[in-house]
């Protein structure tokens, strides 16, 4: 008898939304209630595609548009064996950021359209949980450093945002809208409780196929 699978649960939303603080408060609860956690996060600037990216994100170097948006994709399928491999030991995993900020943000770019952004992750695991934290683009820029990295600008988070609207409107995803606006303990409770209710769920079904 395998033992049941872990869930895959996703953080999403524009810059400084509080994802990051979210994601580790969710793996330490989920551990405190004695289940396995862990987290991830996307891009992974650990492997090679990562550094590459990395780069470009601070500013160090210049990529074109459509590259940089394969090498987001590219970075996320180098994991996937990873992913899989974790969920079947019936780890839970955390992840921040997934395939709808790479979609949302270069389809916030002149001339990208979803369909094509889409393509590339096409087949990806499927995040069970998908919970977006909403917070308007104006508020988010009032948070600490932001601006640091290329895609903190108000006008370009509030493209971003609404490109995200529209992933939410697909049925097939199990999203999730969380108001981010109130306090990090606030947020964080619901979070766990969604999260722990998916986890039930998820536990005897096979991981699905993003967007297929």
């Amino acid at each position: 008898m395998s033992c049941r699978r872990g869930a895959l649960i996703v953080l999403e939303g524009v810059d400084r939304a509080g994802k990051t603080t979210q994601c580790h408060k969710l793996v330490q609860a989920l551990q405190q209630s004695g289940r396995a956690a862990e987290m991830m996060r996307f891009p992974d600037r650990t492997t090679k595609i990562g550094k590459l990216i990395s780069s470009y994100l601070e500013k160090k170097s210049n990529l074109e548009d459509h590259t940089v948006h394969l090498l987001f994709s590219a970075n996320r399928w180098e994991m996937v064996p990873l992913i899989k491999q974790k969920l079947e030991q019936g780890i839970n995993l955390v992840v921040d950021r997934y395939a709808f900020s790479g979609v949302a943000f270069t389809s916030a770019k002149p001339g990208f359209s979803l369909e094509w952004c889409m393509n590339p992750d096409v087949g990806l695991p499927k995040p069970d949980l998908v919970m977006f934290l909403q917070l308007n683009p104006n508020m988010a820029a009032n948070r600490g450093e932001y601006g640091i990295e290329r895609y903190e600008t108000s006008a370009f988070q509030r493209t971003v945002h609404q490109r995200f609207e529209q992933l939410m409107q697909d049925s097939s995803v199990n999203w999730k809208v969380i108001d981010a606006a109130r306090t990090i303990e606030e947020v964080h409770k619901d979070i766990k409780l969604l999260s722990e209710d998916i986890i039930s769920l998820a536990e005897n079904q096979p991981v699905g196929e993003l967007w297929r």
